[in-house]
């Protein structure tokens, strides 16, 4: 049995679907509050009293309204890209690159490029990008006898989750570009002297990580291509998708409305073109203080109702598209209540301080990227990982002397880094291809490996 066997066996055998780690997360935090040691007046009183504290903290914080609202937010960043996806321009732009992927390495370099493109505007709309590439290639190389590495190739179309949080969609750079809700989020010790906000200039557009990406973008591909030289080929075998009967259906009335083109072009036009007006007249449009969430997912809309045209098209999409979303509904309650108990009980405090002993300004970004890391096997999600990690980093940060900013990014590149071997959020994929995740993670795991070198080289020079 080869490594990555083992490796996939243990994962399978040592990690259960993510809502059971979420639950499993919870009750641990819950006993770990207890038994947390209290500080100043609250330090002698009752285990009874502190109990029915430590579950008042979960349960404000599982229906938290400023968290939900997040919730909402990051299922419709989902669910737009993927809805924009499943598009008719989407596929005719993959369609159109099809005759550039003559081999394999030549497939896995385009494969990667463009799906880290994508992924670095819209996560979820990467996501199911480099799905759907991938099943065309597939196909495409079974009826020109092109030879292909499918697992390369595959793990090529997964690669949007090593960009993502440093984009334009990354959950926790989305979310502080809000006014106030990095005040929401610190701890009270440092909540005075945390910015109302950080905009994208400092984050996405910042020097560090635009030299950081567009490294992912040259070396990330250029990998790849150098393993599809290397790697052993064949060629894929042709499957026959069953046809779908069109039944011809008379529409009358209202009914004309949503089956016509021009209805959903038009909406979709018109929210494109009021999305611009807001950029263009914001009084901080230099800084980039017009993007957040709700601004994203409105942009969205707008194309992806122009992409599709209709609105019974755009609603049939919605439908295919709203499963992915649900472990967003049901698992960020419960990272809100796991924050909500370790910000009240002053583990963040504790653990900061230890984190304060053990670190220097200059090594405690490369901590931060290598605990996001480990952090993002247990909750593969940028957004409840943002929750529950970042009261911390903020604390710590600030108390250093640390760049705010700086860490936040590491946090990010920590998070994007093991999603290379978190197979969570290949799910899609794995579901378009008919691949296995034992298939993709070889290779995902050499991307991961140049992804730390690019990441930990980037947080040192800057």
């Amino acid at each position: 049995m080869s490594f990555f066997d083992k490796y996939i066996k243990a994962v399978r055998f040592l990690l259960p679907s993510p809502f059971t780690i979420a639950i499993v997360l919870t009750i641990f935090t819950l006993f770990l509050g207890v038994l947390w040691p209290s500080h100043g007046a609250s330090a002698n009183i009752l285990w009874s009293e502190k109990t029915i504290n430590v579950l008042t903290y979960w349960n404000n914080g599982l229906w938290n309204t400023k968290g939900l609202a997040f919730a909402i937010q990051m299922m419709l960043m989902l669910l737009l890209g993927h809805v924009l996806a499943l598009s008719k321009p989407i596929d005719k732009l993959i369609t159109q690159l099809l005759p550039f992927c003559k081999n394999n390495a030549k497939s896995a370099l385009l494969v990667t490029l463009f799906t880290l493109l994508v992924s670095w505007f819209n996560w979820g709309l990467g996501l199911v990008f480099g799905a759907i590439f991938c099943k065309k290639i597939m196909d495409y190389a079974a009826k020109s006898s092109i030879a292909l590495n499918l697992g390369l190739i595959g793990a090529a179309g997964y690669s949007g989750l090593m960009i993502w949080h440093g984009g334009i969609s990354g959950s926790s750079l989305v979310k502080i570009s809000e006014s106030g809700h990095l005040k929401d989020l610190a701890p009270e010790s440092v909540k005075s002297i945390v910015p109302e906000l950080m905009d994208f200039s400092q984050t996405v557009f910042s020097s560090m990580n635009i030299t950081i990406t567009l490294s992912l973008l040259v070396l990330l591909p250029l990998t790849m291509y150098i393993l599809g030289k290397r790697t052993p080929v064949k060629i894929p075998e042709l499957v026959k998708q069953k046809e779908e009967r069109k039944e011809e259906v008379r529409f009358i009335g209202a009914e004309k409305l949503d089956q016509s083109t021009f209805a959903g072009m038009v909406i979709g036009i018109a929210i494109v073109v009021f999305c611009v007006f807001l950029a263009f007249n914001h009084p901080s449009t230099k800084s980039f203080q017009f993007i957040n969430p709700n601004y994203l997912n409105l942009s969205l809309l707008g194309l992806a109702l122009l992409c599709h045209g209709s609105i019974n098209s755009f609603i049939k999409s919605v439908e295919k598209a709203i499963g992915g979303t649900a472990g967003i509904l049901i698992q960020f309650p419960l990272y809100f209540g796991i924050m909500g108990v370790v910000k009240e009980t002053g583990m963040i405090s504790d653990i900061a301080a230890y984190f304060q002993t053990i670190s220097t300004e200059f090594t405690y970004p490369l901590y931060t990227l290598l605990s996001a890391g480990m952090v993002n096997f247990f909750v593969p999600s940028g957004g409840g990982q943002w929750y529950i990690q970042g009261p911390l980093v903020i604390q710590s940060s600030i108390e250093m002397g640390v760049p705010l900013k700086k860490s936040i990014m590491a946090l990010a590149y920590g998070d994007q880094l093991t999603n290379m071997m978190q197979p969570f959020w290949a799910l899609p994929l794995l579901g378009i291809t008919g691949l296995k995740a034992k298939d993709i993670l070889p290779y995902t795991f050499v991307l991961m490996m140049v992804g730390l070198v690019i990441f930990f080289v980037g947080l040192i020079l800057f």
